[in-house]
């Protein structure tokens, strides 16, 4: 037996008035990139106390050169402060001429840390620029991967070595010397992240509308990028960091005279065997930093990923 279908009637109907405020919040949703990628980041016990230790080695390495009275050079006449042990006068001891070890950790490392940023600021910036020229102007591809070939070739430690040797020993001799070659890995890294979104629809959009390429690349690529270039900012430091120590080590780093972490570390593995904490606390500030930043900078990487955003 066929059933009717039931009838509706208008009574079971209301009219919903048109409302144009309410229509425009259809689909919006309250989310926010860097939001989401600061509480991803900070969900991790452990990011949180690596960047609280970052936190803390910066401005003790910036703050206390400036507070503190303390000549980290000073000579000290009296020979029973030679090779002092550490105690309440010298936490970390003193060196072979009496120098405080605590004063020239803190002066080293502001040394080593303000070398690290500004090798960081300037591959980085130069890197992300070439890098998205490279990705974004398909004429300069055959120049730029030519010459990243060639400077990718050349053994890293060879050219510090090279490029030392010629120039004189100098704060700004390793920054050239770092610089010179470290951009162009992070010129390919950002290339290869622009080619990916240079075809995009509203790049597409841009270029029919005549859009000039530096505003394209400053609004449209660029800002995809920063959490990429953060962390490569992150990862630079330490790197800068160790080649520095290492050029130190074997007598190509600063001038003597000049306190860094590099020089106190030469010094210190001199004298390990009768005075080992002349070695060990420049050591331990090192590794705190390098492994900081290695583990902030991909910790942070991970959080940026769009696909580990809720």
């Amino acid at each position: 037996m066929r059933r009717e279908p039931t009838r509706l009637g208008p009574e079971l109907f209301r009219p919903a008035p048109f409302d144009e405020a309410a229509a425009e919040l259809t689909g919006y949703a309250r989310y926010s990139y860097w939001r989401s990628t600061f509480r991803t980041f900070l969900k991790s016990p452990v990011s949180i106390f690596l960047l609280a230790l970052i936190v803390v080695l910066v401005a003790a390495s910036f703050a206390y050169p400036i507070l503190s009275p303390t000549d980290p050079n000073k000579v000290e006449l009296e020979t029973s402060l030679w090779n002092a042990k550490p105690g309440a006068g010298h936490p970390f001891g003193t060196d072979g001429l009496g120098r405080d070890i605590w004063a020239r950790t803190w002066h080293g490392t502001r040394t080593s840390m303000l070398l690290g940023i500004v090798i960081a600021v300037l591959d980085v910036g130069v890197g992300m620029i070439a890098g998205a020229l490279w990705g974004y102007v398909r004429r300069l591809d055959r120049f730029m991967t030519e010459l990243y070939n060639v400077l990718n070739n050349i053994p890293q430690t060879v050219f510090l070595i090279l490029l030392t040797y010629i120039m004189r020993p100098g704060f700004w001799t390793i920054v050239t010397a770092l610089c010179s070659t470290g951009w162009i890995g992070i010129a390919r890294f950002v290339r290869n992240k622009v080619i990916t979104i240079r075809d995009a629809e509203y790049n597409v959009a841009s270029r029919c509308l005549g859009t000039p390429l530096h505003r394209m690349i400053s609004r449209n690529v660029l800002p995809y990028l920063v959490s990429i270039l953060i962390m490569e900012a992150a990862l630079t430091i330490p790197y800068s960091i160790g080649s520095e120590v290492f050029l130190g080590f074997i007598g190509l780093g600063l001038p003597i005279e000049t306190v860094s972490l590099g020089n106190l570390v030469n010094l210190g593995k001199n004298n390990f065997m009768l005075y080992p904490y002349q070695l060990a606390w420049p050591t331990l500030v090192l590794a705190a930093i390098t492994v900081s930043f290695y583990i902030v900078g991909n910790r942070f990487a991970d959080a940026s990923d769009p696909r580990n955003h809720v």
